[in-house]
């Protein structure tokens, strides 16, 4: 197995499409990249942490390969907002590919100047690319939260649906 951890914005939104591929062993929320250990969600949401909400991906490379993760992770973000994603603002829902080896620091890179060079975007792509850091856990019910949550999860999603469907 091997992993990967991205950030786009509130994980609640990212895990749903991770979740039901084939090869994907688990898709759990939480906290990376920031200065304190063991984040509270109060804490990561106070913007003082430096970290950001993201998902960790637990795969089987036999069966989905790092690259198929980066390019089903492109479809889910607005790469051209630094500042958060979709209705969710601030530093700790900023775009960022973690990578755990050179190879996929090469994949990510790679991926995202062809995303830049496809003209699919009239402005930069501004996601990060930066090394893996400890990754924490996200409280409980964070975990899951589509399925527990499905008229919140919609009603959260439709502004980043909506984009979706009119850019891929």
């Amino acid at each position: 197995m091997e992993r990967a951890i991205f950030a786009g914005g509130c994980f609640w939104c990212m895990i749903q499409p991770f979740d039901e591929l084939p090869g994907i062993h688990s898709v759990m929320s939480g906290y990376t990249g920031g200065h304190v250990e063991n984040p509270t969600y109060e804490q990561v949401s106070s913007h003082t942490t430096g970290h950001t909400e993201a998902i960790e991906i637990i795969f089987d490379p036999e069966l989905i390969s790092y690259k198929d993760l980066v390019e089903l992770y492109w479809q889910q973000t607005d790469p051209t907002d630094a500042f958060g994603q979709f209705e969710d603002r601030g530093d700790n829902y900023r775009p960022v590919i973690y990578y755990f080896s050179e190879e996929q620091k090469r994949i990510a890179e790679e991926s995202k100047q062809a995303l830049q060079e496809s003209g699919r975007f009239d402005k930069p792509i501004v996601t990060t690319i930066e090394p893996a850091e400890t990754f924490y856990l996200a409280e409980r019910y964070h975990q899951d939260y589509y399925k527990k949550n499905p008229a919140n999860f919609e009603r959260n999603h439709a502004r980043r649906a909506a984009f979706l469907k009119e850019n891929w």
